[in-house]
């Protein structure tokens, strides 16, 4: 009967035995935006929880977004400039139809 051996990475301490083959990224992720509780047991078989909630004024940004702006103070000048465009921009007032019914060309 023929053995094979894996070969291991340098630098890979994981056990054989461990296998995260079938591991799912995220399956137990709540959205940090909802708050979350932390359960603690201690010695003496009691459980302390503690409920964390964030700080008012944080604000959670995406990881694609995280990439063009990696600190706070790059956030605020981007949308300072956005704040200065939006107010150079007059607003504009369309004309749309109140009617439900639409023209649509014909063939």
């Amino acid at each position: 009967m023929k053995t094979t051996k894996t070969k291991k990475k340098k630098g890979d301490n994981m056990r054989a035995e461990y296998d995260f083959s079938k591991a799912e990224r995220g399956k137990f992720h709540r959205p940090l935006d909802k708050g979350y509780s932390v359960h603690v047991k201690q010695s003496d078989d009691t459980e302390v929880v503690k409920h964390y909630v964030l700080a008012e004024g944080t604000i959670l940004l995406e990881p694609d977004v995280r990439e063009y702006f990696p600190d706070s103070q790059s956030v605020n000048e981007a949308l300072r400039s956005l704040i200065q465009l939006i107010e150079q921009v007059p607003i504009q007032k369309y004309d749309l139809p109140k009617s439900g019914t639409r023209q649509v060309a014909e063939k």
